[in-house]
């Protein structure tokens, strides 16, 4: 179904194509001053050259053809050579019953793709903390916005667990528990099923360990020789390994589920290690990797850099791998399992370097087909009120659990003075508090920093998620009321009979065209403004129309029918961003 701003630059296209010019300039925007028109094309001026003809009767010509189309209430050619449009209220109605009669709205994808997005990224053994809340949120908005588009995606949290944390934690663990039959190489039978240790002790293990490795050097060189051994298959240690995954996978998931956030794989580094033999003899075989220093590199900077693009280190002198390689050979395996249309990395902007390298190795040494696309969607810093990197009142790094919870309770108190049951009121009050989390967030283009305000989050009122949910939540009590009153919407929108109505339809309307603009670009941000703009027009059109004491059944009827599609597609936005409305806030 083509979208409405489609529908309307096909017609002046042909209206510019029967005046012997080119259909392309009848290219038609949305228009800047809603109170002198509702679209707005310019392409008369840009005719005037070759058309040798002033611009403003290139304009009168065209605005005559399209007057007799039927989309239009009214067309006006306004000096120099502007044409402005008004929507007809009947063509609006039919464009609405359409829409409302699809089952996706509109939305269209001739092209669906197989999407492997990677998102997440924690590493196991440690808590999630503040700075992994974009990546979670974000990526899981986008793969909605995606799935809803009619792509197939794979989310993938892709864990880091095949590093130095896992050295120290088994060196720290063999300090303090020397008796535990992981570190005995005579040991034979089955290990433990249940881990020596829970996820609170390994989360203190691990800061420990790390900050004695800074200090102790016989102490860090016994964490990097534990870690080479586990990566060589020490059974005690892969043991304790497999002990510190199942642990830290159960309170990630628990952790990931308050927000929302589902992953489909649940893969590891780990799971790429196989494909790294494979990776180098590629590298090898296309001449691709060199020694430099030692290290096993491939050259990636290219003629037209306007920075210096480093080689890429594929192995250190020591023999080791790198993220790098750890990230090439996980490409390698997905191509394999999946062969997938595109690969999404959702991932902190300041890794674009670490990505621009990685990804012209993987088309340098062909681990994808050519077609195969590789994007890097980066993301600002969260920051706090003092412009800073969000950090608790003691200077650390806070705890997501923490910030969630401090969120729910200031949407709590705010709250005080609703006559909900104490048990609603916090369930409510959670319900509210992820929409504020995640639309504080959403609503701030991705590769932006942004404040994080708990304050101005949580407000009823302005840019944010719960206005966003009062708004549905309105809505869905004048409905409740309708329906007490025996009161039912008609199956047909009706024409707007006034400006407010009128503005709220065109904005629905819209509902395919800004989907599916937010898939092309993985930009959730657009889904908020365009939600926060269909919010605002219904709160307007709210104010100016007594719906429940309009004397005119059919009339009431039609109002009925407009605040249902409302509701429908602010809640479907919602959806696709990560959140849910309650019945009553």
């Amino acid at each position: 179904m083509k979208t409405l701003l489609e529908q309307i630059a096909e017609k002046t296209a042909d209206a510019f194509a029967a005046c012997g010019l080119d259909p392309a300039l009848g290219r038609v925007t949305a228009s800047n001053r809603p109170d002198l028109c509702e679209y707005q094309c310019n392409g008369a001026l840009a005719a005037a050259k070759t058309a040798h003809k002033a611009p403003i009767l290139i304009a009168d010509e065209v605005a005559d053809r399209l007057k007799d189309s039927g989309f239009f209430a009214s067309v006006e050619a306004v000096k120099p050579g502007f044409i402005n449009l008004k929507l007809s209220g009947k063509f609006l109605a039919e464009s609405l019953d359409a829409a409302s009669a699809d089952e996706k709205h509109g939305v269209e994808n001739p092209h669906p793709e197989k999407i492997i997005m990677d998102y997440g990224g924690p590493n196991v053994a440690k808590p999630l903390h503040v700075g992994h809340l974009r990546s979670a949120v974000i990526g899981e908005s986008v793969k909605r916005i995606l799935r809803y588009c009619g792509n197939t995606v794979i989310g993938d949290v892709h864990l880091g667990d095949w590093g130095l944390q896992m050295g120290l934690i088994i060196a720290e663990l063999q300090d303090r528990q020397p008796d535990l039959v992981y570190f005995d190489p005579d040991y034979q039978g089955n290990y433990p099923s249940e881990a020596p240790f829970t996820i609170g002790e390994l989360e203190e293990i691990y800061p420990a360990a790390s900050a004695r490795s800074k200090t102790d050097e016989a102490f860090a060189a016994r964490a990097h020789a534990a870690t080479a051994a586990l990566q060589d298959g020490v059974p005690g240690y892969r043991a304790l390994w497999r002990h510190i995954l199942n642990v830290s996978v159960a309170d990630l998931k628990k952790n990931y589920e308050k927000l929302d956030v589902h992953f489909d794989l649940w893969k590891k580094e780990s799971d790429a290690q196989p494909y790294i033999p494979e990776l180098l003899q590629i590298l090898k075989d296309k001449n691709l990797s060199h020694l430099s220093n030692g290290a096993l590199v491939v050259d990636v900077a290219e003629p037209d850099d306007t920075k210096e693009v480093p080689p890429c280190i594929i192995l250190k002198s020591d023999g080791a791998s790198l993220y790098q390689t750890t990230d090439l050979a996980t490409i390698l395996e997905r191509q394999k399992l999946f062969a997938p249309d595109r690969i999404l990395y959702v991932v902190d902007k300041r890794q674009q370097m670490h990505f621009t390298q990685v990804f012209r190795v993987t088309r340098k040494a062909e681990l994808v087909p050519p077609e195969t696309k590789l994007n890097f969607l980066g993301f600002g810093t969260m920051n706090g009120k003092d412009g800073k990197p969000f950090k608790t009142r003691e200077g650390g790094v806070m705890r997501l659990e923490t910030l969630i919870g401090d969120i729910d309770q200031a949407v709590y108190d705010k709250m005080a003075d609703r006559d909900l049951p104490e048990e609603e009121r916090r369930r409510v009050s959670e319900t509210i508090g992820l929409a504020a989390l995640k639309y504080g967030d959403l609503s701030n283009q991705a590769s932006k920093d942004y404040v994080f305000d708990v304050d101005r989050f949580t407000s009823f009122e302005g840019n944010t998620g719960p206005y966003i949910q009062y708004t549905i939540v309105r809505i869905k009590s004048i409905l409740r009321k309708a329906s007490a009153n025996g009161l039912a919407a008609s199956e047909k929108f009706a024409a707007p009979d006034s400006d407010a109505d009128k503005q709220l339809m065109i904005a629905l309307a819209r509902f395919s065209e800004v989907m599916e603009q937010a898939a092309q670009e993985f930009a959730p941000h657009k889904i908020c403004a365009y939600i926060y703009e269909i919010a605002d027009q219904f709160n307007r059109f709210y104010h100016e129309t007594n719906i429940m004491a309009e004397p005119d059944a059919a009339k009431q009827a039609g109002y009925l029918k407009l605040i249902t599609y409302t509701r429908e597609i602010l809640e479907t936005c919602i959806q696709v961003l990560g959140f849910a409305a309650p019945d009553q806030m």
